[in-house]
């Protein structure tokens, strides 16, 4: 678990404790300190005493009369976890903005589910990095060249977003957390700037993934009571899936071409294991079952072991179905001679798929990701081999 080595108070903390001291009923060390240590702090008493002794925050002025009955008043002021209001404010808002990714995410009547999950769930991970800087002692402000802190236009310090924190060195998530952070990173930088079509069913791994990794990371460096497995259950439905839902459900669905360009540039050079890596894109299969066990009737979800021969079969057809194959026409062209059709040309194929309409996003044939920049799917290719057949 990370923590400030310190543990020291804040001096507005320090300032409230000088005025407990001076205020009637006398309070002694003890008592004191258990206004200020709590799960994610120890204060040791002997820092009270050394500040009764004036041995240290000699210069920290007593709080007023008023602050103090403030501060008594609003007392423990902490949410439903323990964590302070004031002292733990960045934990607590990395907890509540991945939760309201969540919840956003899983309303039946949202339309832009991905969009808002993305931007919100940045959000909390980066107030969490920011609480596990701010605790490990890690100065997290951007500076210019002399080491000065930079400020927006209106005073407030600069704090490093994201990816200036998932750069730092001392940086404690694994690498492929990491990707799939930069993953919707990327993502982000496309939708904040223009309207984006439904992209929920197409990225929803890398949405699920995160999720988990975020309730990793929090319990790991914080602690497992921060956990956010206990908030949520399993969501439930109004209905199973009809063959016309399944069959839309099958159906091939794209990214927008900007988002699938940004898509296809950011995974191109990321490795085999960590985009199979549940850390990066967590895939689920719905398989309805019928059960001939009384024990498992009452099961909505069932767990079934990776190694084990269900496992792999599932694995197996999880990850072929996690991106699809595209081609460019040289890759048709070649792929159609190496079969035996040594007469099919880059002079062909054009005029094949200008005959079947094949660019109409109807026939779902292809994709293109730039302007000129055309990518054919599977369908194509064997459109192409019956054709020649």
């Amino acid at each position: 678990m990370a923590r400030n080595p310190n543990n020291r108070l804040e001096k507005w903390e320090v300032a409230i404790v000088k005025a407990m001291i001076a205020t009637p009923p006398r309070k002694n060390d003890q008592d004191i300190l258990a206004y200020f240590t709590r799960p994610t702090r120890s204060i040791n008493h002997a820092r009270i005493k050394d500040i009764r002794d004036g041995r240290t925050h000699a210069n920290v002025q007593p709080a007023t009369n008023t602050e103090l009955i403030q501060f008594l008043q609003a007392w423990p002021n902490v949410d439903g976890c323990g964590l302070h209001v004031i002292g733990d404010e960045l934990l607590i808002k990395a907890r509540e903005a991945m939760l309201q990714a969540v919840q956003g995410f899983n309303n039946p009547r949202a339309l832009f589910k991905s969009e808002i999950y993305i931007v919100t769930a940045v959000i909390a991970w980066t107030y969490l990095l920011h609480a596990f800087y701010k605790r490990s002692g890690t100065d997290y402000r951007h500076k210019n060249r002399e080491g000065e802190p930079l400020r927006t236009k209106h005073g407030a310090d600069k704090h490093w977003e994201l990816e200036a924190c998932l750069n730092h060195a001392t940086c404690p998530i694994d690498d492929v957390t990491k990707a799939n952070l930069r993953f919707l990173i990327e993502i982000r930088h496309e939708i904040e700037h223009q309207m984006t079509k439904r992209i929920d069913d197409t990225i929803s791994s890398k949405l699920q993934a995160c999720s988990l990794d975020f309730n990793t990371a929090i319990k790991t460096l914080f602690g497992t009571e921060y956990g956010l497995d206990r908030e949520l259950g399993v969501a439930l439905q109004f209905s199973g899936i009809q063959r016309t839902q399944r069959d839309q459900l099958l159906r091939e669905l794209d990214l927008p071409p900007n988002l699938l360009s940004a898509h296809l540039a950011f995974e191109n050079d990321l490795p085999d294991e960590v985009i199979k890596d549940p850390k990066y894109a967590y895939r689920v299969a719905y398989v309805e079952r019928s059960v001939n066990s009384r024990g498992k009737a009452d099961q909505v979800i069932e767990f079934i072991r990776p190694d084990s021969a269900e496992g792999l079969e599932v694995a197996r057809v999880l990850l072929k179905e996690a991106e699809r194959t595209k081609y460019k026409p040289t890759d048709i062209v070649r792929l159609m001679q190496e079969e035996g059709h040594a007469d099919f040309s880059l002079h062909r194929h054009p005029l094949m798929w200008k005959e079947a309409d094949a660019k109409n996003p109807a026939h779902a044939f292809g994709v293109e990701l730039r302007p000129g920049d055309w990518y054919w799917y599977d369908k194509w290719v064997d459109h192409v081999r019956a054709r020649l057949a």
